[in-house]
């Protein structure tokens, strides 16, 4: 997603493209839910997901793209990472999960593992980062909500119509950001590459890892879940070097190391 979304955000602007993602994602599992026959259901049931989702798609994927910008992409991915550590305390505060030392450690040890990995001497403390900074906090601490929130819900609804409501729901915070975008900025230069670029951010980036990410918080313990978040920076790190050749450095060994371990960590102790 990160290497895509750094191609085709050079044409769209942020919100724009996020209201893309969102509209094909949510058309996609509308349509399957449609075809299912299962796409209606009750309002006061319809506006709970929706607040979900506005919670997830919207105030925090919108938070991230408003920090990246005013930040830099090492500062998202940096504060970003705080995520599990917020899933962790929201599992324990709407969902009564056990905040054990272990998972505490857990977390912490992966942490450490994405610090290795990123450079951190790219790590933006200026003053004029700090509304950057405040906002990418915000997205980590919406997401860690979400996610949660995504747990509490699937024990009453199916991950087809949470992930729907979820993409929709964030619509209503990105669709008048990007009004309000657009209405400042112009689009233009749109090549095939920039099409294909939209449409794996809403096929495959939205629709269906949303999808698998809601359906591991119905199956698996929120805080056990989380950690799988760290996958991101480490992924991005390794195609980096595979597509843009930058170098596999020892950082970034230690780093993937530590960030496997912790999630081995919580899952082998979730087990025993």
């Amino acid at each position: 997603m990160y290497v895509v979304s750094e191609q085709v955000l050079r044409v769209i602007p942020s919100f724009t493209l996020l209201s893309l993602r969102l509209i094909i994602g949510s058309a996609i599992l509308g349509t399957i839910l449609a075809a299912r026959g299962e796409l209606r259901i009750e309002r006061h049931d319809a506006i709970r997901l929706l607040g979900v989702g506005i919670v997830g798609s919207g105030l925090s994927l919108g938070a991230q793209f408003v920090g990246t910008h005013l930040a830099s992409a090492i500062n998202g991915a940096v504060v970003t990472s705080a995520s599990p550590a917020f899933t962790l305390l929201f599992a324990w505060l709407l969902l009564r999960e056990p905040l054990s030392l272990t998972r505490i450690g857990a977390v912490l040890l992966a942490t450490i593992g994405v610090l290795a990995v990123l450079d951190l001497s790219k790590f933006d403390l200026e003053s004029s980062a700090v509304l950057g900074n405040l906002a990418l906090i915000f997205a980590a601490l919406t997401w860690g909500l979400y996610s949660a929130l995504v747990r509490l819900v699937s024990k009453r609804y199916p991950t087809l119509t949470i992930s729907f409501y979820a993409l929709a729901g964030g619509l209503i915070i990105s669709i008048p950001a990007a009004g309000l975008e657009l209405s400042s900025q112009t689009i233009s230069d749109v090549s095939l590459g920039t099409i294909l670029g939209v449409l794996y951010l809403g096929v495959v980036s939205s629709a269906l890892a949303l999808l698998l990410w809601n359906r591991a918080f119905a199956l698996v313990e929120a805080s056990v879940a989380s950690l799988f978040f760290f996958a991101q920076p480490l992924v991005g790190v390794i195609l980096a070097a595979i597509i843009l050749h930058e170098p596999i450095t020892l950082n970034l060994l230690i780093g993937g190391f530590l960030i496997v371990l912790g999630v081995l960590l919580s899952i082998t102790r979730s087990h025993s």
